[in-house]
């Protein structure tokens, strides 16, 4: 995937905006797409999981391959 900026990155926080943790997961991010998941859904119960799920948009958006 191309840089920070690039229409994969887009694609991605498209998808975390969707469901936190996809976007990750769509940039083969396994381990990051389960912690934003889990998180996002165990504080939506304290009304703090939006907090999480723009973390998760964010991280998607800034996201830069180190190959």
């Amino acid at each position: 995937m191309a840089g920070q900026g690039s229409g994969g990155n887009v694609l991605a926080a498209l998808c975390s905006l969707l469901i936190p943790g996809l976007g990750q997961l769509l940039q083969g991010r396994l381990l990051m797409a389960v912690v934003m998941f889990v998180l996002a859904g165990a504080l939506w119960w304290f009304l703090l999981g939006w907090l999480i799920h723009l973390w998760s948009i964010i991280d998607a958006a800034r996201f830069r391959s180190s190959a």
